[in-house]
């Protein structure tokens, strides 16, 4: 059977990935801008801000929110330390009433605000983020490089959580051997695969674990 080629930019079956954070991964940077094919230019270098909202009784949605829009993935699988994610929700502000009640705080896992308005604007549930002690808003800077290498998308990012920097490397494909043989590649074989998720918990002292390096 013939696989899937994966194109950047372009909607794909769901993929798989491995990403990892740190504090140093210059030798896996490195890697990458010789080992990668041209990619288009569009994703040779990316910026953005975007807020997380991060949930101490959740590890399997990942929320974010970039210009008044919000993004939930959930957790679907890990294979051979490999995960994958689908998209759960897209919405944006104002939002619905019945769209925070059935989709977004289900997805925290925590217990339902009381909702007296049938929409509610990005600041108003922001402040609803802000009086649950169980959710933490995140303000997530990224400075990205992207890659093609093996058949992968790939990228090596600058990221600043709430502003302390870290740096990311990732792979992800429809194809676990592709990211397999770009993780031995890259020199990454050992390393732990933290996501987005993970690494906000940690980095904000939210779960007691240090990144990879």
């Amino acid at each position: 059977m013939t696989k899937d080629k994966m194109k950047i930019g372009e909607i794909s079956k769901p993929r798989f990935e491995f990403r990892t954070f740190g504090r140093d991964f210059s030798d896996a940077a490195y890697l990458m801008t010789r080992l990668s094919v041209p990619v288009p230019e569009k994703v040779w270098e990316r910026t953005s801000e975007e807020t997380y909202i991060i949930s101490r009784t959740n590890d399997v949605n990942n929320t974010k929110i970039r210009d008044g829009k919000m993004d939930i993935k959930t957790f679907v699988q890990e294979v051979d330390g490999l995960e994958q994610w689908n998209p759960l929700m897209k919405g944006e502000f104002p939002m619905k009433a019945e769209v925070l009640e059935k989709e977004v705080f289900p997805a925290f896992m925590v217990d339902m605000p009381s909702l007296d308005k049938e929409v509610y604007t990005l600041e108003e549930f922001m402040a609803m983020v802000k009086s649950n002690p169980n959710l933490q808003a995140i303000t997530v800077e990224k400075e990205r490089f992207g890659y093609m290498i093996n058949d992968t998308i790939c990228e090596y990012a600058n990221v600043w959580i709430n502003g302390a920097m870290v740096v990311t490397v990732n792979s992800e494909s429809t194809e676990l051997d592709d990211i397999k043989k770009t993780i031995t590649d890259l020199g990454l074989d050992g390393i732990e695969n933290i996501n987005y998720l993970q690494a906000a918990k940690r980095i904000t002292g939210m779960i007691d674990k240090k990144l990879a390096n």
